[in-house]
């Protein structure tokens, strides 16, 4: 079995060949047009007849559906030859920080497990690190996919990895988010004079943390993050001592949520 340390291993059921694959040519990036929930839904659909070995999160999950022993639907006639990875976005994205950091952690992976060497690839018969586009109608003709802004990321991601062997990462090599962090990472930044459903949920969460002095529902609108919650919500990074700038962010969230 091939199963990379530190991804989330959440095996699909279905969409994948037992064993099947040949000598392994390097590793292919996919974009999901989608989200990685829905994806791995997708993927353990019978009707879909598509699978990845790995997908990332533009938060910074790495989740593994396939073993890299067994063969999985990516990319028609280099699924044999090439491990496969989902992006979540969409056509036009390019890849964050932190799913640069994850494709080439399996890069890195691949390097070692599999010996795919550290380098760009450009068409099915090169090695390294490929793309869906390349591989033409051989390889289902998705000239769309990933799209041009993640090849251009390419020469970046082999960086990174080439880092990682060497045992000099950067700080921007970083390990996977803990779900804490990947829970804040997805919520909105909420600035003072902000309206909607984060700031009715701003409203009720500083006051269930006990900073409620003065607010009312039912003479204040709670859907907007007026200066009289700013204040409560200061009062409450001063006693965490955070920056007190009134900004919902990845600091005050979880102090809002208790994480």
């Amino acid at each position: 079995m091939a199963r990379m340390p530190g991804a989330d291993w959440r095996p699909i059921g279905t969409n994948f060949t037992d064993g099947g694959m040949g000598t392994i040519l390097g590793v292919t990036l996919h974009i999901m047009a989608g989200t990685l929930a829905g994806t791995r839904a997708w993927f353990n659909n019978p009707r879909a007849e598509a699978s990845s070995h790995f997908g990332t999160g533009k938060a910074g999950a790495l989740d593994q559906y396939v073993d890299t022993a067994d063969r999985a639907w990516a990319q028609a006639r280099g699924n044999p030859n090439w491990i496969s990875i989902e992006n979540e976005g969409r056509g036009g994205d390019a890849l964050t920080d932190a799913q640069l950091d994850r494709c080439a952690q399996v890069l890195a992976w691949a390097h070692k497990v599999h010996g795919v060497p550290l380098q760009v690839a450009t068409s099915p018969t090169g090695r390294g690190l490929g793309h869906h586009a390349m591989g033409g109608a051989a390889w289902g003709g998705h000239s769309a996919c990933p799209g041009p802004r993640i090849i251009a990321q390419k020469p970046e991601i082999v960086r990174r990895v080439k880092l990682i062997v060497a045992g000099t990462a950067d700080p921007g090599i970083t390990p996977a988010p803990t779900w804490t962090e990947a829970l804040v990472n997805q919520l909105p930044l909420v600035k003072p004079g902000a309206k909607g459903p984060f700031s009715k949920r701003v409203f009720f969460l500083i006051i269930a943390c006990g900073y409620g002095d003065g607010l009312d529902p039912e003479v204040m609108d709670p859907t907007v993050y007026a200066p009289r919650v700013v204040d409560a919500v200061k009062r409450l990074q001063a006693d965490r001592k955070l920056d007190q700038d009134g900004i919902v962010g990845p600091k005050t969230w979880p102090e809002l949520l208790g994480l």
